[in-house]
């Protein structure tokens, strides 16, 4: 009989059975409710033919359910102490592969080769210390992923979702934005976890786009661009780009913010995605020039 591995009860036996404790570093926090395991699975429209990478596996509560339904799961853990636990909460199922490895170390794109020639979909309830480096790390190296959905902390899901103007707007929503479509589907309370967390999460899915929303010359500048502008949020423009991008001569600076339209005494925070790429197109074509 499986175990129900939502229920309380069935985690702490487990636990004692292999001598486990929750460790606070790794922010680990077990699901205790089967409605937000059900949307975390709905949400990811699994079929037959899926392929997926979970990252956090735990004891394997979301890996269970994923297995019902995709042709094969991969589900990374970086906690040594529970991969005997979670191989034999999975071990009935023929198409889960665990992988013990911190999911940032990895070589995705090996792993996708080995794994995934045909496409995956990935799933995750993310620890907030390693939240938006794993979302970057999957979106930044362009694999063949149609799908995301992440538990993650409100907060995150909040920046996530900000626009211009906006307290929470930031790198993290600009970067998520170019390179898939957000979409916070459900909010999660903190009383539905095992240790209960400070703060409330939200389940997150990222419909990954074929192409950007808006053509950059250069993209690792546009980031550039992007991540000092937020880094001296509090100054203008202009002064924020003359720290961050030493190349752009100070003499050609409102030059290339006419050539964009852009005023040079707003702020990075009041800029959308469309103005960045104006923006960064036109400092390339200023640098290129000067070449």
């Amino acid at each position: 009989m499986t175990k129900k591995l939502t229920s309380p009860h069935v985690i702490k036996q487990i636990m004692d059975e292999h001598n486990l404790r929750f460790i606070k570093s790794l922010g680990q926090n077990f699901l205790i409710d089967e409605n937000t395991l059900n949307k975390i699975i709905n949400e990811a429209n699994l079929v037959k033919t899926d392929r997926v990478l979970e990252i956090g596996a735990g004891l394997g509560t979301v890996t269970l359910q994923i297995a019902k339904k995709a042709a094969k799961i991969v589900a990374v853990e970086i906690d040594r102490h529970l991969i005997p636990a979670l191989k034999s909460n999975v071990s009935h199922c023929g198409n889960v592969k665990i992988i013990h490895s911190d999911i940032l170390k990895m070589d995705l794109k090996n792993l996708v080769k080995e794994e995934f020639p045909e496409g995956f979909k990935v799933v995750a309830n993310l620890p907030y210390y390693i939240t938006t480096p794993v979302i970057m790390k999957l979106l930044e190296e362009k694999l063949d992923i149609s799908l995301m959905v992440y538990l993650v902390q409100k907060e995150v899901a909040d920046r996530i979702m900000a626009f211009p103007g906006n307290k929470n707007y930031g790198a993290l929503s600009v970067a998520v934005n170019y390179y898939a479509k957000p979409e916070i589907v459900s909010l999660v309370p903190k009383t539905v976890f095992m240790p209960r967390p400070k703060v409330d999460s939200a389940i997150v899915k990222l419909k990954v786009r074929e192409t950007p929303p808006v053509s950059v010359i250069d993209e690792t500048l546009f980031f550039k661009v992007v991540k000092f502008s937020f880094i001296y949020r509090r100054k203008t423009l202009r002064n924020a780009l003359l720290r961050g991008l030493p190349e752009l001569e100070r003499e050609k600076v409102s030059e290339v913010f006419k050539n964009a339209d852009i005023d040079e005494n707003r702020r990075g925070e009041t800029l959308n995605i469309e103005e960045f790429a104006k923006l960064c197109n036109c400092i390339k074509t200023c640098l290129t020039n000067k070449l």
